[in-house]
């Protein structure tokens, strides 16, 4: 299941697509560590960003009763972030929590949206000089595309966000 893919972003929902993300970060580590040029080319941010996901999906595999989901993905992915680029995502993962974790109804289109902005305020903010052609702006794009979409229908908006995403890539 991606998030495309998904109807509704239910606990469930989340928890699966975060094991997902951790398993294709898995597979894809050692070309993003190959791509890892800014700001130096340490070659690890692949890694890094994979073990901070395999955190945040081991942390929502165990919640805490009643724990929203969001709010222990975020948690997770901070106390197991490795290097900066885990430190950023742990930011993302952050604003995602911020603005999905308290709604009452499962997330629509515009929702998603907003998310990947403050997402996108949260990341740019815990770097203190932002570059583009990073992480950032593929974040930013990716959250501007998802405002972009069509319809308030979550699976376009995510599909929106992913294609976003990939041309800023």
């Amino acid at each position: 299941m991606a998030l495309d893919d998904a109807a509704v972003l239910d606990p469930a929902a989340v928890r699966r697509w975060c094991r997902l993300a951790a398993e294709a970060l898995g597979r894809t580590r050692a070309e993003i560590d190959a791509l890892n040029v800014f700001p130096v080319p340490d070659g690890d941010t692949g890694t890094n960003l994979h073990l901070t996901v395999v955190a945040a999906a081991d942390a929502l595999d165990e919640p805490p009763g009643g724990a929203d989901p969001w709010r222990t993905l975020a948690q997770g992915a901070l106390l197991g972030a490795r290097g900066n680029s885990g430190v950023i995502l742990s930011q993302v993962f952050r604003g995602l929590a911020d603005v999905l974790g308290p709604m009452e109804a499962p997330p629509d289109g515009a929702s998603l949206a907003a998310a990947l902005d403050h997402a996108s305020v949260l990341a740019r903010g815990a770097v203190e000089h932002p570059v583009e052609g990073t992480i950032l702006s593929v974040l930013a794009e990716a959250a501007a595309a998802c405002a972009a979409a069509p319809g308030t229908g979550l699976p376009e908006a995510a599909r929106a966000a992913a294609a976003g995403a990939r041309q800023a890539l």
